[in-house]
């Protein structure tokens, strides 16, 4: 989005015809674009194709889509015949940009204006989609989980590197010690200078909750009056009335970002609530009995129906599926 000036509105057009196979000659602009796509979209929207070849991508329904989000939330510029001609070789950009982005998939990206643009970007991802990665200017890399907005300005790391999230993330956080980047995470305030990371905005408990992976982490409140320093392997929490940390003792805590689980002996109940926090899983026991059997086996980036033929195979169950709740009795 920083560099919608770097093509035409006409190019920006060619772009989304090549892209979306309805152009199919090699050409210098494609070779261009890719040259600066850090986001790989080119690589992205093709494996999108090939994961779903009987729904293509309608690049005009997009379009008609993020024109009616704009006009709808009022965000279309009109602001009289002096600025017209400048205001929609903008919008045209930005607006070309977000199709590209928008038909990879159920993220949303959209901008707020104030007076002829706000300058602040949000990402956000919906509920079958995780690990969207956000690679900010400064080069610190972002990994949305499910259900989650990003929220960053335009001018990102010019001046100051602050950001909003509200759901879950990791980060892996550029050295910049003059600025610290520090995220807004709704009850509390995460600072750090270079490190990686996951918060939570709002764990089970409905606290803020951050575990450090490398660095250091400084967890405060919006007041400033509590605060609590991470270090590499510590969880803290921080709520309105308490703050902690504990050393973390889960294996799989990240496990929604590697899609890696990896168990010695834990009962059902555990192994069903980390499927459904990293596969999306949905599992339910009849027999209460069931989740009484112990896992041992690692759960490696497969599917969902890898996963429940081989805990049905494992204690010899059967399933049903009613919706997208999976349901296991004994044989």
């Amino acid at each position: 989005m920083n560099k919608t000036e770097r093509f035409t509105d006409k190019e920006w057009e060619e772009l989304a015809s090549l892209l979306s196979d309805e152009k199919s000659e090699e050409t210098d602009l494609l070779s261009r674009f890719m040259v600066e796509d850090t986001y790989n979209t080119g690589k992205q929207w093709k494996e999108l194709r090939d994961m779903s070849s009987e729904k293509e991508i309608n690049v005009d329904k997009a379009w008609n889509s993020v024109y009616s989000r704009l006009n709808e939330n009022k965000l279309k510029p009109n602001n009289g015949p002096v600025r017209i001609s400048f205001m929609r070789s903008t919008f045209m950009r930005v607006a070309a940009a977000a199709v590209i982005l928008l038909t990879l998939g159920t993220t949303t990206v959209y901008l707020n204006y104030t007076g002829t643009f706000s300058k602040k970007i949000t990402v956000a991802t919906g509920n079958d989609q995780k690990n969207l990665l956000i690679a900010l200017p400064d080069g610190s890399k972002i990994f949305l989980n499910r259900n989650t907005e990003f929220i960053y300005r335009a001018n990102f790391g010019k001046h100051r590197r602050d950001v909003r999230l509200t759901g879950e993330a990791f980060f892996e956080i550029s050295a910049d010690a003059p600025k610290q980047f520090i995220i807004d995470a709704g009850n509390a305030k995460v600072k750090v200078v270079g490190t990686s990371f996951n918060v939570i905005t709002k764990n089970s408990e409905s606290a803020v909750e951050v575990y450090v992976k490398t660095g250091k982490v400084m967890l405060s409140d919006n007041s400033g009056s509590q605060s609590v320093l991470l270090d590499p392997g510590f969880v803290g929490t921080l709520d309105s009335k308490i703050s902690g940390k504990t050393l973390n003792s889960n294996p799989n805590y990240l496990s929604w970002n590697t899609d890696t689980l990896v168990y010695n002996g834990q009962k059902l109940d555990i192994v069903f609530n980390d499927l459904k926090r990293v596969y999306n899983m949905d599992i339910v026991a009849d027999d209460p009995e069931i989740l009484e059997n112990t896992w041992t086996i690692p759960i490696d980036n497969l599917s969902q129906e890898k996963i429940i033929r081989l805990i049905c195979a494992s204690f010899i169950l059967s399933y049903t599926k009613d919706g997208s709740v999976y349901h296991l009795a004994k044989k």
